[in-house]
């Protein structure tokens, strides 16, 4: 690393690939497509899935050091409000629905969930609690007529 380097940095570079249609790529390369259009996860989607994953990694990735889960499901909802004009979503919430085989090591998994939970939401997951505090948004636009 160099010094010039911020280690805290993250970023995606998202480039359009048709109209309301776009493509989001990742220092690693990987790429998710999305937008407006049948097939694709939309913004609003993409941050619910961006909850949700954030604290499922929390969970998953303890749990499974004792047991796979039979199940791991997590729904997250919320509500589109339009106020004076400006759109945002209110009421997030995820909905964990997670199951473990009956043994010594799936009633083990199985009783660290709640906990865990609660600990992604209050400490650990970057995503929900940069939404719940809240956060600038700043710009900055570059156009060229070539």
């Amino acid at each position: 690393m160099t010094e010039n380097e911020d280690s805290t940095l993250r970023s995606v570079e998202l480039n359009r690939t048709a109209t309301a249609r776009y493509t989001a790529r990742n220092a690693a390369g990987a790429e998710i497509e999305f937008g407006h259009g049948e097939g694709l996860l939309s913004p609003v989607e993409l941050l619910l899935a961006a909850i949700a994953g954030c604290s499922s990694i929390d969970v998953d990735t303890v749990t499974a050091r004792s047991c796979e889960p039979t199940e791991f499901r997590v729904v997250a909802s919320g509500n589109k409000v339009v106020e004076d004009g400006a759109n945002r979503v209110d009421g997030l919430h995820l909905n964990f629905n997670v199951a473990f085989p009956d043994t010594a090591d799936g009633r083990k998994a199985a009783g660290m969930v709640e906990r865990l939970v609660t600990l992604s939401h209050d400490k650990y997951c970057t995503v929900s609690r940069t939404v719940e505090r809240g956060t600038a948004v700043s710009h900055e636009v570059n156009v060229a007529v070539e």
